[in-house]
């Protein structure tokens, strides 16, 4: 991906939670070096993604303890991150539409 917007809200989150920072760096690391053209990119290389309408993607983070949410224009190569939480945040969220 050419732009992740954005690193500082995945810093943001690692500080109030710090047993995510590693896996939220490694996410991070794997994104920019990808080259998503479709969804299906996304799952070959996050194989648990939930693949959601309108270019929103629900990635599991540490072990699916928690999510993160996003979207992606792939036309662009932008990935905008809408929402990082627990897993039982993310139950109170609607991913279609955050």
């Amino acid at each position: 991906m050419d732009r992740i917007f954005s690193k500082g809200t995945l810093r943001d989150y690692w500080r109030k939670n710090p047993e995510t920072e590693q896996y939220l760096k490694t996410w991070f690391e794997t994104v920019a070096e990808a080259n998503w053209k479709i969804p299906r990119d996304v799952k070959s290389s996050f194989a648990s993604a939930s693949i959601l309408k309108d270019g929103r993607v629900v990635f599991n983070i540490k072990g699916n303890s928690f999510r993160l949410v996003a979207r992606i224009n792939y036309e662009k190569e932008w990935l905008f991150i809408r929402f990082i939480g627990t897993h039982q945040e993310y139950d109170k969220i609607d991913a279609n539409t955050i």
